[in-house]
């Protein structure tokens, strides 16, 4: 299809103009018009990039792109080598980062919190004006043990869950990535757990001093479904040949 169709469809669907962010979301760099094969990812690196040049895809979907606020203008080392790949292949890049986030059908969160069954599924924790997770609650408790055990299930690897939560659980709010501080927005919203990527040293004590599960995940981990999903999406909707290649990051 398209290029400018394909991006055009997912500003509008992801509802990307919406909201700040920390980069630009959407085209970051344009390569071919056509696209049929569509490879998605979840960080921009020069290894996804090689990837992409040898399957000779047309574009790249990812959910963190290669341009950030407060990073250098100039392309040269490590991002011309990056964008090297990009300009050889005539890849387009696309990139949509809280978007991905937040979003209610395909976002990251949302798929989270369907995953561990949760009933009363409904936005919380606000992060630069909208809110960013779901929380929800679990139709029959379940054992910390057993939250722990789902948690590392759904996101692929063991989390590092701070166990100072109610046995059983009942509810959960989950904001995918470094959302160490929207720990606080679960705790204000009295929820019996929360669940993240990463963890900062001041979370220990807050998690036992609220009485508050706190499962740190793997900032990689938990924003593999969402542009999985999306990838998967797009290639129904539009018959695009789309691949997910997955480069695991324990952090």
């Amino acid at each position: 299809m398209n290029r400018d169709e394909l991006v055009s469809y997912l500003d509008e669907y992801l509802d990307a103009s919406h909201g700040e962010d920390y980069c630009p979301n959407g085209l970051q760099v344009e390569g071919r018009t056509e696209i049929r094969r569509l490879i998605t990812a979840v960080s921009s690196c020069e290894q996804l990039f090689a990837i992409a040049k040898e399957k000779e895809a047309d574009a790249v979907l990812v959910h963190h792109g290669l341009f950030w606020n407060g990073m250098s203008y100039c392309l040269t080392g490590m991002q011309y080598r990056r964008l090297r790949h990009l300009f050889e292949g005539q890849i387009n890049l696309i990139a949509y980062h809280l978007p991905l986030d937040r979003h209610g059908e395909v976002g990251n969160n949302v798929l989270a919190a369907r995953a561990f069954g949760l009933e009363s599924v409904e936005p919380f924790a606000v992060h630069k004006g909208l809110p960013i997770g779901f929380k929800g609650r679990f139709p029959t408790p379940i054992s910390s043990k057993e939250l722990a055990r789902l948690t590392a299930e759904i996101y692929g690897q063991d989390p590092l869950h701070f166990d100072f939560g109610p046995d059983p659980v009942t509810s959960l709010g989950i904001v995918s990535g470094g959302a160490q501080r929207d720990f606080y927005s679960a705790i204000s919203d009295g929820l019996d757990a929360f669940i993240t990527g990463e963890v900062s040293e001041w979370v220990m004590n807050v998690a036992k001093e609220s009485e508050t599960h706190y499962l740190a995940a793997g900032h990689y981990a938990t924003e593999r479904l969402g542009v999985r999903r999306l990838g998967e999406d797009l290639a129904e909707r539009f018959d695009l040949e789309v691949e997910f290649v997955d480069l695991p990051n324990p952090t």
